[in-house]
């Protein structure tokens, strides 16, 4: 086949699907599957209202690992022929379905995998309760295909109904209006009206409770979870209205969330109407809820206007991290969202290190094409892309820069869009041929080169200035115990671990443990900072306390990390290999593709 027809075959754009939009595409979505926890299977029916915008004689769908049975066309259900193309590594295959010109509805029924790599079957032991099965997905980016045949581009958006039939004792919710308490039948109907991407598709299937926060927020937990969730989420609304005056109305209704077991792969999924969030941010104190208002962020940046391919991912990211941190500032005043500047410029400083400054692959538009798409889900798209925008808000003044941002969520509401579109609005609204202005913002330096630009503002925070000189005192020789450190946030003492030499003596890690008992900190992440320096020296107390914790997280962010500090020495391996084989079954399928590469 030649390349211009491999090309052709797909989303205009999209290398991520075998999806043709522009001849027929998937309007409406009507689910109805039974969840098997015996078998680890999903099976029913995916019916899908279609437009046939050329008369073309099929459609394309993207699987992954799906059997098909049988596909029908039409409310009469007249069943159909179609075909699987060629495997291809992680896009999985097209399900080429026969249709007439006026065909209108397509019915695929079908059954996933035990294998399927966004469903992750947890057993009692791997719950809070320990009593009950769970289940949950992960669709974000190209896995919804493992768990529905589905056209899996974020630059298609559907609406959706579904019924779903779980265990009687099993509460059943969605990215879509949700119940809030079990019924007797176990089964549950949902309906998504605004129309989303296909990577937002989400389910989970477990022994839920919903506890109320405000009118348009509640929080979904296993019982023996709800009342820390409880307590740590207490602010949503808070975030909520903080949000909506900085860039107008939230569009999706309600914004609760889903506390997930500890083997969700991320920090926080965005999946419309209900965010799923890892327990790592569970912290007694509510210092990591900045990850909520990351997510709810996306409320407008991602959900709202989406990137149109995974090479615009920066789309998505960097304008939820400006607006995480703007709402954070609102919120809790400036000092504060300096602190997470300065801790995210830290992370971009160390991927640009580890990819290298010069590597395509610090430029916020990507080329991932022939790659998996998750490769580009790094700290480049968040943070320099958050950095991108200060730079232009900087160059604009703040409340030119809100408007033109309330403006662009406004125009492109319930659309995908590329960096190319966002540029020539860029130039339209705010540049408008402003030469020294567009000197200013530098989008060839900041969009489409490695690296950061020259004149670069590093952030700076003043909080953090106070713990950088109580880390000089204690570097000069004042004991630990008498460094003044009351109030500080996870943050302040996150930048404190962070300075901390590479090499120190037991002696210098007993006496830190001692005095901040960072070994049995209930905060994740001050404890996956100092497991790192737990392994380069040595230091042999915290064994247990990092075993425990890499057998029990399933965050990519923390694991990825500390497996690589434990494998740099031959000991470390060893100690790793044993870790791993234990832990394996509680990781989701997105951290053991990274950490399976990693450890052979």
């Amino acid at each position: 086949m030649t390349t211009e027809q491999s090309t052709a075959e797909r989303a205009p754009g999209d290398t991520h699907s075998f999806a043709r939009p522009s001849e027929a595409v998937a309007k409406h979505l009507d689910l109805d599957i039974d969840v098997n926890f015996d078998q680890k299977i999903l099976s029913g029916t995916a019916t899908y209202n279609i437009e046939n915008l050329t008369g073309t004689d099929k459609i394309i769908f993207d699987t992954r690992d799906l059997q098909i049975e049988k596909v029908y066309l039409g409310d009469e259900l007249q069943e159909t022929s179609f075909e699987l193309g060629d495997k291809k590594e992680f896009l999985g295959q097209p399900l080429i379905v026969k249709i007439k010109p006026d065909t209108k509805k397509v019915t695929i029924k079908y059954k996933t995998t035990p294998e399927a790599a966004a469903l992750q079957w947890l057993n009692p032991q791997q719950t809070a309760g320990k009593k009950y099965p769970f289940l949950f997905t992960q669709s974000q980016a190209i896995l919804a295909r493992t768990w529905i045949p589905i056209q899996d581009s974020p630059g298609i958006r559907i609406t959706y109904n579904a019924k779903v039939k779980v265990p009687k004792e099993l509460l059943a919710v969605m990215s879509a209006e949700n119940p809030t308490q079990k019924n007797t039948t176990g089964i549950y109907n949902f309906e998504m009206k605004q129309p989303i991407p296909s990577y937002l598709m989400a389910l989970s299937v477990g022994d839920l409770t919903f506890r109320k926060i405000g009118p348009q927020t509640g929080i979904y937990a296993e019982p023996a979870t709800i009342d820390a969730a409880a307590y740590e989420f207490a602010e949503m609304d808070k975030m909520l209205a903080a949000a909506e005056k900085l860039y107008g109305k939230y569009r999706w209704d309600r914004y609760d969330l889903l506390v997930l077991p500890p083997s969700f792969p991320f920090g926080g999924m965005e999946n419309p109407r209900l965010t799923f969030v890892t327990p790592t941010v569970l912290a007694k104190d509510r210092s990591l809820t900045s990850l909520i208002a990351h997510e709810l962020a996306h409320s407008w940046s991602g959900n709202l206007v989406t990137n149109g391919t995974w090479d615009d991912f920066w789309l998505n990211e960097g304008f939820t991290v400006y607006f995480e941190r703007r709402i954070m500032e609102e919120l809790y005043g400036k000092e504060y969202a300096d602190m997470l500047q300065v801790l995210g410029y830290q992370d971009l400083t160390n991927t640009l290190n580890e990819l290298g400054a010069d590597s395509e692959d610090t430029r916020l538009k990507l080329d991932l094409e022939g790659r998996d798409p998750d490769e580009g889900l790094t700290d480049i798209a968040y943070e320099k892309g958050n950095f991108f925008l200060v730079n232009i808000e900087r160059a604009v003044g703040r409340e030119k820069f809100d408007a033109f941002l309330n403006k662009y969520f406004s125009t492109f509401a319930f659309q995908s869009t590329d960096t190319e579109k966002f540029l020539s609005f860029l130039r339209e609204e705010l540049i408008k041929g402003d030469d020294e202005l567009a000197e200013k913002i530098n989008i060839e330096g900041w969009v489409f080169s490695p690296g950061l630009p020259d004149g670069f503002v590093k952030p700076t925070s003043s909080r953090f200035a106070k713990v950088e000189e109580a880390y000089t005192a204690w570097k000069n020789g004042k004991p630990a115990k008498e460094l003044s450190t009351k109030d500080w946030s996870s943050h302040e003492w996150l930048h404190f671990i962070r300075l901390l030499p590479a090499q120190m003596s037991q002696q210098q890690m007993a006496e830190l443990d001692k005095a901040f008992n960072f070994t049995n900190s209930g905060n994740s992440e001050v404890l996956a900072a100092w497991f790192l320096h737990a392994i380069r020296n040595n230091y042999t107390t915290a064994d247990q306390a990092l075993e425990t914790f890499l057998t029990n997280v399933g965050r990519r962010k923390f694991l990825v990390p500390i497996y690589k500090a434990l494998i740099a020495t031959p000991e470390g391996k060893k100690k790793a290999l044993a870790i791993y084989a234990k832990a394996r079954p509680n990781y989701h399928a997105v951290s053991t593709v990274t950490l399976d590469e990693l450890l052979k």
